[in-house]
């Protein structure tokens, strides 16, 4: 058991205040899905991810402090949290954490919190069965090749495509909902992969998800050409089309308004492709999402150019009533939409790996 206050006194979740509504950013929208970061170390360095060279730069916290921020952000109506690094996997007590958060109630609604992970997959094996036993349900896994040769030279880890497509298979086994496979796509590098990935959707009954190469990294000295530019960009019409290649496709409904994903299958119903398309189709107006750092540190949007210093209000003996009011003035401030290929566009105050997936 985590030790926190809240665990100890047993104070029930949600916190009910009457008439008090669920948070929203000052343009309206719901603010329902927590992508909470509990390490920013990785074990892969990937060639997109600059700061894989340099290592973990921000200390993680406590666990239980992180369960603290995720009581405050579940009573003010956060019904979906994702945890993410860096590599959550590295994070020693994560099933621990998660059970704890599992124990939750989801404030504005009847029924259970949605628990998810985003990982490498490199450690997945051993541990989807107590991540499940724990109380996750849902595990997103990057994986941006599938053959070896390609993987390696990506993850710049000999070996890895067969630890990760084990992890996968692990996942399945275990009973982590139908486990997605997010491929972040590069022009001229591993691009070649689309129609790959097709068949690898329908023959391991996973759902494969490209995603658009976004400007979150500063150019490095190793960089051969891979920085952002609106040419290294695969966008959505290019990969709908190299699909129907592969067989005709069929364009599936939203699972929610705030859905990422444009979602397909194919003529024969197997197989289910997802393309996430922020740089050709951008999908900000209607994002329910806020994120925590692994060091505590409040985004209101992955391209944010600060941050908000959640765990020094705590360190100073904040209340969570002044925490709370204090996280709804932030969000208020939430960021309309990104400005990606816009005059004046700046990446974010921090590279991906150190924000959280």
């Amino acid at each position: 058991m985590i030790s926190t206050q809240a665990t100890l006194d047993e104070q029930p979740i949600p916190i009910r205040e009457a008439g008090e509504e669920r948070l929203r950013d000052g343009h309206g929208r719901a603010i329902t899905d927590l992508r909470l970061s509990v390490t920013d170390r990785c074990n892969y360095r990937c060639v997109y991810c600059r700061t894989g060279t340099d290592g973990a730069q921000y200390e993680d916290l406590p666990l239980a402090e992180y369960v603290r921020m995720v009581r405050l952000f579940v009573s003010l109506g956060i019904e979906k949290i994702r945890f993410t690094g860096g590599e959550p996997l590295l994070r020693q007590g994560l099933a621990e954490l998660i059970r704890e958060v599992a124990g939750m109630r989801p404030r504005f609604s009847d029924g259970e919190l949605d628990l998810a992970l985003t990982t490498n997959g490199h450690l997945l094996e051993q541990m989807a069965g107590p991540l499940k036993a724990a109380g996750l349900q849902r595990i997103t896994v990057s994986m941006d090749a599938v053959d070896d040769a390609t993987m390696t030279r990506i993850t710049r880890v000999p070996g890895s495509f067969e630890r990760v497509l084990a992890g996968i298979r692990a996942a399945q086994a275990a009973g982590l909902g139908v486990v997605k496979v997010n491929c972040v796509l590069l022009r001229g590098f591993n691009d070649s992969q689309i129609e790959a990935f097709a068949e690898f959707s329908r023959a391991e009954g996973v759902i494969v998800r490209f995603i658009e190469f976004m400007p979150l990294e500063e150019p490095s000295a190793e960089d051969n050409g891979r920085s952002w530019s609106p040419e290294r960009v695969v966008g959505m019409d290019e990969i709908i089309a190299r699909l129907e290649r592969v067989r005709p496709l069929r364009a599936l409904p939203a699972n929610h308004a705030s859905e990422t994903a444009r979602r397909f299958t194919f003529d024969d119903g197997r197989g289910e492709i997802g393309i996430i398309a922020p740089v050709t189709h951008p999908f900000c107006g209607h994002c329910s999402r806020i994120r925590v750092t692994s060091d505590g540190k409040l985004r209101t949007c992955l391209f944010s150019q600060s941050d908000h210093d959640l765990a020094g209000r705590m360190a100073r003996g904040a209340s969570d009533d002044e925490l709370r009011q204090w996280i709804r003035g932030v969000v208020q401030h939430k960021e309309a939409r990104h400005h990606i290929g816009e005059p004046g566009f700046l990446k974010p105050s921090r590279s991906m790996v150190h924000i959280g997936g």
